[in-house]
């Protein structure tokens, strides 16, 4: 069939009509994934969202803390060593190739020296109180607190080595900031932690970690149970507070880990709840009183309890028991395993050592052990360390 003139031009419009709406239409659907996003569109995914939660600012927590931490600056007379401060009569041996020098051409030389140390510290109480290590003032002459640009003279109210904690005692003009112990039975591995404190002389330096392990046993005494952690704790940090994310004291730096004296990430702080206790009896009585058994005891392991027939590996076992002393007078024996003290279980040999002490002399305690593999209840009445 022959479409004329005309009526070819019209079927041509309508098809190119036709086309065209096509065409826009594809247009308008394939633009549609181009559109400018939404403020919907530009929000956190929720991986990120759990990350920054993960990763808290601790700001408002040092803020509040960091008035009530002090820094410690102690002096101490030194003897030197016949008469120099160089060398020692031990620095070469027996005979020093340097002793006849000194004494020729310094015969003047002073035969003592001050030597000055730097820690931290923080207050308890706002009349003054200040807590920090028995090993920042031992044998220190002077004492100065350092607070907001101020000095003040402090003095030692009491210190207790086995626990490396000592308190002190300043006049301040005004009633000061404190901090408030917290309870470190409560942390976990794997908990924030943030230590305040004056590292090498550096002042109010803040630094955060985590709880790497709690209980530790370092062999500085029999009451040790440290909270280890990576917060970065260097010389000049002992006595400073370590903080939980409630701004509660949960530990009292004291010590690091390592061969150079820098930090490593291993560092060591005695538990808030010892703390409190000890600091309680050192402001009231300038002393600590600890209960005292009269044995020496040493952990289990698998072959010392096979051998004396014990059902678990737990316990302490006795080595040596002191004539005349509360064990000998309650009957206790060498060889005994003591599983119970009062009502706690003794796991270790620090276990038992930490119940003893901090039972008050005179106090009758009843105690269970394990003679030739069969239990026995006796009762002890504790002494006076």
């Amino acid at each position: 069939m022959l479409i004329k003139g005309k009526e070819w031009r019209v079927l041509l419009s309508f098809l190119l009509y036709t086309v065209l709406l096509l065409l826009l239409g594809c247009s308008s659907e394939e633009e549609s994934p181009l559109a400018p996003p939404t403020e919907t569109s530009r929000a956190p995914s929720k991986p990120q969202a759990s990350r920054e939660a993960l990763l808290p600012s601790f700001a408002d927590i040092v803020a509040e803390a960091k008035p009530a931490v002090v820094n410690i600056a102690t002096t101490q007379t030194i003897e030197t060593p016949e008469g120099h401060p160089f060398f020692g009569p031990d620095s070469f041996g027996e005979e020093n190739p340097f002793e006849e020098f000194f004494r020729r051409f310094f015969p003047d030389m002073p035969k003592t020296f001050k030597r000055q140390s730097l820690g931290s510290g923080f207050i308890i109480d706002a009349e003054g109180l200040i807590v920090t290590n028995h090993h920042v003032v031992d044998r220190a002459e002077e004492i100065i607190i350092r607070l907001e640009k101020k000095e003040f003279k402090a003095q030692i109210l009491g210190s207790d080595p086995a626990t490396d904690l000592a308190i002190l005692k300043i006049k301040p003009d005004r009633k000061l900031p404190t901090l408030n112990f917290g309870d470190s039975n409560q942390l976990q591995v794997g908990d924030w932690v943030i230590a305040i404190g004056n590292p090498f002389g550096l002042s109010q330096t803040v630094t955060a970690g985590i709880v790497s392990a709690t209980g530790r046993v370092i062999g500085q005494g029999p009451y040790d149970d440290f909270i280890q952690t990576d917060a970065s704790i260097n010389p000049g940090n002992s006595g400073g507070p370590l903080l939980n994310l409630k701004g509660k004291v949960v530990g009292i730096n004291t010590a690091i880990f390592s061969q150079t004296g820098a930090n490593i990430g291993i560092g060591f702080a005695i538990p808030s709840n010892l703390s409190r206790d000890i600091t309680e009896k050192l402001r009231t009585q300038g002393k600590v009183v600890r209960g005292w058994l009269g044995v020496v005891v040493q952990d289990l392991d698998e072959d010392l309890a096979a051998a004396f027939n014990l059902p678990e590996v737990q316990g302490a076992l006795i080595v040596d028991v002191k004539e005349g002393g509360p064990a000998d007078k309650a009957g206790l024996k060498r060889g005994d395993v003591i599983a119970n003290f009062g009502r706690e279980s003794v796991q270790s040999l620090q276990d038992l050592s930490r119940e003893v002490a901090a039972t008050e002399p005179g106090i009758k305690v009843p105690v269970e052990i394990i003679r030739q593999g069969e239990k026995q209840a006796l009762t002890v009445e504790v002494g006076e360390q």
